[in-house]
């Protein structure tokens, strides 16, 4: 049973940072060319938040770590919660 685990906890899983999310209408969508600026409404000193399969399970600040991007976890729910969030069925918090 311990070589099963081993297999499941090596899985890869996307995890998404989310800096903000803006509803835009189509016609406001079509007109985005490049150079445009989106305005999103949350402050940069906000916390970003991380997902798992499209569920929250943290939050965090963004970092600079040499030429690429971190982020900081600043909180991160508990075990139960972050492993209801691999599933894709219904669940707990689901």
């Amino acid at each position: 049973m311990a070589s099963g685990l081993e297999t499941i906890l090596a899985l890869e899983v996307p995890v998404i940072v989310q800096i903000a999310e803006r509803i835009m209408t189509v016609d406001e969508v079509s007109v985005i060319a490049p150079g445009a600026i989106i305005e999103l409404p949350k402050s940069a000193n906000d916390d970003l938040e991380i997902l798992v399969n499209n569920k929250t399970i943290g939050t965090g600040n963004a970092v600079k770590v040499g030429e690429n991007y971190g982020i900081r976890v600043t909180f991160l729910g508990d075990l139960d919660d972050r492993i209801t969030a691999l599933g894709t069925g219904s669940g707990k918090g689901a």
